[in-house]
Parts: C-alpha cells; sequence; structure tokens
C-alpha cells in the first residue's frame, strides 16, 4: 500500500519548513495543506487537539505532532534513504541535546527583537547573537553540525535562516558580522535543493513579520 502523507503547515512557519526539509532529503511525496491560524481548521484541530498547533505530519491516517518529533519519526520509517540522525547512540544524544536548545532559546529571543524597542531591543539582539555564537561554538570549523554529513540538527536550525533577513531589517543589525562561520555554514546548506525548496522566501517572511508586528500593535 503506498504511504498516505498530508502536512499541516504554514509557509514562514520555520519549524515546518523542518519537515519539509526531511521530506525532501528522504524523497517522500506528499500532499501540502496551509492552515489558517487565525481561523483553525477542524482537521488541524482534530488531528493535533493538545497544542492546536502546526506542523502536523498526517502518515496513512494516524498524527505526529511537534517538529522535531516528526523529523525523528520520518527518519525512523523512511530509514533506507538519507539517515538524518547519526547512527553512534552519543552522537545521536548530542545532536537532540542541540535541536533542544535550539528549541528552547532561539524562537523566544528572536521574537523578541521584533515585538521590542529601545533598550529591550537591543539586550534582544544581545541575547540572539549569543546564543548563536554557542551554536556556532558547536558547529566549528565541520562542514555540517554533526561532521561530513547534512542531517538532523542541521534541519533543526538551517529553518531559523529564512527569518534572518526579517530580525537584521526590523532590528537593523547584522548577524553575518557577528557570527559569519554560522552563515557560511546556513550558504552551504542552501546548496542542498532539499533546503533552498523547502525554506521560505527572507522577503516574505519580513512582510508576515510587518503584518503581525501591526496586528499586535507593536510599532
Amino acid at each position: 500500500m503506498a504511504d498516505e502523507v498530508v502536512l499541516l503547515d504554514l509557509y514562514v512557519s520555520m519549524f515546518g519548513m523542518r519537515v519539509r526539509v526531511a521530506l525532501a532529503e528522504k524523497g517522500i511525496k506528499y500532499e501540502y495543506s496551509e492552515q489558517d491560524l487565525r481561523n483553525k481548521s477542524e482537521l488541524l484541530l482534530k488531528m493535533n487537539p493538545v497544542h492546536k498547533k502546526i506542523p502536523v505530519l498526517i502518515h496513512n491516517g494516524k498524527p505526529v505532532c511537534e517538529s522535531l518529533i516528526i523529523v525523528q519519526y520520518i527518519d525512523e520509517v523512511w530509514k533506507d534513504k538519507a539517515p538524518l540522525l547519526p547512527s553512534d547512540p552519543y552522537q545521536r544524544a548530542q545532536a537532540r541535546f542541540w535541536a533542544d536548545f535550539i528549541d528552547k532559546k532561539l524562537y523566544d529571543a528572536g521574537r523578541k527583537i521584533w515585538t521590542t524597542k529601545g533598550e529591550e531591543q537591543e539586550a534582544a539582539k544581545k541575547e540572539y547573537i549569543e546564543i548563536l555564537k554557542v551554536l556556532e561554538g558547536e558547529l566549528g570549523d565541520k562542514p555540517y553540525f554533526m561532521g561530513e554529513r547534512f542531517g538532523f540538527l542541521d534541519i533543526a536550525l538551517i529553518t531559523f535562516y529564512s527569518w534572518f533577513h526579517a530580525y537584521e531589517t526590523l532590528g537593523s543589525f547584522s548577524i553575518e558580522a557577528e557570527c559569519p562561520k554560522l552563515i557560511s555554514w546556513a550558504k552551504r546548506c542552501m546548496q542542498k535543493e532539499s533546503v533552498s525548496k523547502s525554506l521560505a522566501d527572507p522577503k516574505k517572511v519580513c512582510e508576515f513579520l510587518v503584518e503581525m508586528k501591526k496586528r499586535l500593535g507593536v510599532e
């Protein structure tokens, strides 16, 4: 029986992009369903009744939620092509540790950049760069986070790259000036079709955030 795969997603979501990259890496055909998060669909509420968030991967009618869990699920189900997690248990644990670090730190720090101003925004930019510098230190001189091959941890972080332009525009600063190695890594990842075709257009992300600022009354 052919696999039926549906992705409930939002074009600009860095979390949804992770799933798109993983599916592209594995060469999995799927149906994409763009969701309106201001008017959540019956399908989204049924498939993710706990968090009511995207992304949700529906595989043969069964939902899997939370982006990093979905990426690991994809790797386990379609394990015969392009392994994403390392085979070594220690390296696998390290990859999960850093992916968890990204999830706990980066989104909230980035959000502060476009929802604040003045001293608060300056502090937010400083915090964001500090987090990226920690990640840059973990990358070191390797081409990808786990070594020679693009994998799980690269997927966890690269999708934030599509938001860098918006953060820089709305915060008036340069990430590349502070973290050149990390940007070199991001550009290397972008040479992969699975990444470049899955990530949102940075200009569209910026437009989305400008609209969100207006909606939230943050000027």
